[in-house]
């Protein structure tokens, strides 16, 4: 077989993997290999597939050119389980279960079980797998959303991503919020550490020496993190925190980005916020604190050395954080915020409209 340059382009634009997976991109590298002079055995070892399989293609495209080989023909039965069952099962697939059923959740073989009783549909829990995966379906999963009833949500929005993608020069932007309610958990007895074959184990119950409230501060520029401990977290707390920062950048002008916590928004702030005016507090859109990094830094801190921690009394807890915070800022990197205002919003205006279809729906 020889090849124009014409069809070389044309199969080569259809290649963006090595690897054979049945794809048009597949077929269109053995018709190459095969152009090269690789024999069959070659491009079926290279490719990962069988002998048979490549000379099956071969013979396509000698008889019907680019266009055989993007036909989906394929061998065997047909489908046992007709379009409208399968658009039945896509349908329930994406509705919670009846009430009936006392279900949550659908899975593989609730759904197979439902089908059979209900709907006359006999169908196995893999073929329920594997018209899910086909439809990019996982009722097994389950993700959290909140949409901001906040009116002035997009101004805030563009405001916190201007100050995290083109923060103001020789300025500081720091990122607050509190962790409140932090557990000092001790176990009943001593862990059993990691062994060979073995994971660390604990038991399952606990002591409870009382809690602390951790107030932090990321500099969005630097990754490096501010924290302090507080019994309580009330303005005053707040504010005392808010003095220690400033005298860490002192002389600089500082923006803070803050949620919309009572505490941050008292009298008692407004006339702090009055007597320094090179501080700038940015609230962001009620019901939106993902949007204030120091939570992701929380989240760090819980899953390394909180969740897993156990604490023989708050001052002990209390020292472990500090500790933790140290190790942290000996090489400290800002985390890397990508997403634009437009698309924020425009992703927030996708996810309301599903909501409004979804109560239209179930209004009916």
């Amino acid at each position: 077989m020889r090849l124009s340059e014409g069809e070389r382009a044309e199969l080569a634009a259809r290649i963006p993997s090595k690897k054979y997976d049945g794809s048009i991109s597949s077929r269109a590298r053995i018709i190459l290999l095969w152009d090269e002079g690789a024999s069959r055995q070659e491009i079926a070892e290279y490719l990962g597939t069988s002998v048979v399989t490549v000379a099956k293609w071969i013979g396509r495209y000698e008889e019907g050119g680019l266009a055989a080989l993007e036909s989906r023909r394929s061998p065997g039965r047909p489908r046992e389980v007709s379009v409208e069952e399968r658009a039945r099962i896509i349908a329930l697939t994406r509705q919670s279960p009846p009430a009936h059923t006392g279900l949550s959740h659908w899975s593989s073989h609730e759904m197979a079980r439902y089908l059979k009783r209900h709907e006359g549909i006999n169908v196995s829990h893999n073929f329920v797998s594997v018209l899910w995966r086909e439809n990019r379906l996982q009722p097994h999963r389950a993700g959290t959303f909140k949409l901001s009833r906040d009116p002035e949500f997009p101004e805030k929005v563009a405001d916190i991503v201007g100050l995290y993608l083109d923060p103001p020069d020789g300025a500081v932007v720091l990122s607050v919020d509190e962790k409140t309610q932090v557990q000092a958990l001790d176990r009943t007895q001593p862990l059993l550490p990691v062994s060979f074959g073995k994971a660390e184990r604990r038991t399952h119950d606990y002591v409870r020496h009382g809690g602390v409230n951790l107030f932090g501060a990321l500099n969005t520029q630097t990754g490096k993190v501010t924290g302090a401990c507080y019994p309580r977290h009330r303005s005053e707390e707040f504010l005392k925190f808010m003095d220690q920062v400033v005298a860490e950048h002192k002389g600089r002008d500082l923006h803070v980005i803050v949620d919309n916590f009572s505490t941050h928004k008292g009298d008692d702030v407004r006339e702090w916020l009055g007597r320094r005016p090179n501080v700038t507090f940015h609230y962001t859109p009620v019901g939106s604190s993902w949007m204030n990094q120091i939570e992701i830094w929380f989240g760090i801190l819980t899953r390394q050395a909180i969740r897993r921690g156990t604490f023989a009394s708050v001052p002990h807890l209390t020292r472990v954080i500090k500790e933790y915070i140290s190790t942290w800022n000996e090489d400290a990197e800002p985390f890397k915020w990508t997403a634009t205002a437009s698309e924020i919003i425009g992703k927030v205006r996708l996810i309301e409209r599903d909501f409004r279809k979804m109560l239209d729906c179930n209004s009916k």
